[in-house]
């Protein structure tokens, strides 16, 4: 459990219900925060909320909409009078068959669930975190970007993406008390994964460490983590 205290703070973590999202909320809810668990799929939301009811909240939204994030965020802001954080955790992946093999559809499924989404929520919660006294957004990134394979193309190029955007967002954050961080990861692994194959993960990073990663994003000052980008490890 992190020592961070975010008591009064109230933080959003797109793609809630996914595997990263759960137990990210749990940690946030953990150091105090009002966690704002955002995502599609009302049923699987529950399951979120489930965790710690007195402070994870459901939100449904589609992200891949622009307008309906924008109302959305200010529904938020309305509602709670503050937004302090977003941890973008939308996932999607996509394996491929090579640059000239491979389908280019991947590429439409990952540009909208890896890039739209994130464009659209932190344009809509841009300015509710940079009023924040310590505002931050966050993406989960892969370190296969520090070598790119082509049967990985259409995957990577989507979160090359992502970070250039983040990127470009820490840059408005300079001179601030927000930031926009990266964290790379090979991959995640869940407990369930570990139990069923306890010595088959060894380079993944486990959903706990993601999570205390983020939230230790706010024990931090905004000049050591805006713009950046840090491998996460076990």
């Amino acid at each position: 459990m992190s020592a961070t205290d975010l008591t009064g703070s109230v933080i959003v973590v797109a793609g809630a219900a996914g595997d990263q999202g759960k137990p990210t909320a749990a940690a946030f809810a953990a150091a105090g925060a009002t966690v704002i668990a955002a995502g599609r799929n009302a049923d699987r939301l529950a399951d979120v909320v489930a965790l710690d009811p007195e402070r994870i909240v459901a939100s449904v939204v589609d992200l891949s909409d622009d307008t309906a994030t924008k109302e959305w965020a200010q529904a938020l802001v309305t509602e709670h009078g503050r937004v302090d954080g977003l941890m973008h955790l939308v996932g999607g992946w996509r394996g491929g068959k090579g640059i000239v093999e491979g389908d280019l559809a991947d590429w439409d499924v990952l540009e909208a669930s890896l890039i739209r989404t994130l464009q659209h929520a932190t344009r809509a919660l841009h300015d509710p975190i940079l009023a924040s006294p310590h505002g931050r957004i966050a993406i989960i990134s892969s370190t296969g970007l520090d070598k790119p394979r082509a049967t990985n193309a259409a995957y990577l190029t989507a979160k090359a993406g992502a970070e250039m955007w983040l990127r470009a967002v820490a840059d408005s954050y300079k001179e601030s008390d927000a930031a926009a961080s990266i964290g790379r990861i090979m991959a995640l692994v869940t407990p369930q994964m570990q139990a069923e194959k306890p010595d088959g993960y060894k380079k993944f990073t486990l959903v706990d460490d993601i999570a205390d990663w983020l939230v230790g994003l706010y024990a931090r000052p905004a000049a050591e983590v805006n713009g950046a980008i840090e491998t996460i490890t076990r």
